[in-house]
């Protein structure tokens, strides 16, 4: 824990580009991932398929993932962040789907009978009612491309893993420890404050019920 005393303008700029890979990692993964995923509840041949591809890119070793992208996307952030947009899809694409399976069907009959098309029943009733359950899917691919994000200091991605790395390389153990330690907070932090959203998207859709 020295580490952090001693060098906490270090910690803290690493830490901004952990963030940073991670942040825009999970907002393109869930701009890619959300469509597919009401597309899929649209066209259910395509379940199979996407679920099972999404899967086994999930299952890809990072340093071999890294190793694949290195050639078309080089060295740094860019590689990191396409293989945890790709990391982040399998969560996010079945999170959305279970969402959406999830509506009950007496909303769906009530919002047919007021004469909705499927595109306002979607954006009106499926999608809001499902929002608790696609942010648990974003909230679980958030916590694990924190961890893997930290790997990804081996390609030049730069964040947390700079410190794992290099108390690798120094056979010092603080900067390892210190690494740790911030990443850890983060995920933690991450899943704290994306379940606590859950739980208020949870309570105003029940009022919002309630009083409808």
């Amino acid at each position: 824990m020295r580490y952090l005393v001693e060098h906490p303008e270090r910690v803290l700029q690493l830490t901004a580009d952990h963030v940073r890979i991670v942040g825009i990692s999970i907002l393109v993964a869930a701009a890619i991932g959300i469509p597919i995923g009401i597309v899929v509840t649209r066209l259910r041949w395509l379940e199979g398929p996407i679920l099972t591809s999404s899967g086994v890119l999930y299952t890809v070793p990072s340093l071999a993932l890294f190793a694949i992208l290195i050639p078309y996307t080089g060295l740094g952030a860019s590689t990191a962040i396409v293989a945890l947009v790709l990391y982040s899809l399998l969560a996010i694409v079945r999170n959305t789907v279970a969402g959406i399976d999830g509506v009950p069907p007496a909303a769906l009959d009530a919002a047919r009978g007021m004469g909705m098309t499927g595109r306002q029943l979607l954006v009106l009733v499926e999608l809001p009612l499902a929002l608790p359950v696609i942010l648990a899917g974003v909230r679980l691919a958030t916590v694990a491309a924190i961890g893997i994000a930290t790997i990804a200091a081996v390609i030049g991605a730069g964040g947390l893993g700079r410190l794992i790395f290099d108390g690798i390389r120094l056979i010092d153990p603080e900067p390892i420890v210190a690494g740790t330690v911030v990443a850890s907070a983060l995920a933690l932090s991450a899943d704290w404050a994306l379940a606590r959203l859950g739980i208020v998207l949870r309570r105003d859709l029940g009022r919002s019920a309630g009083e409808g």
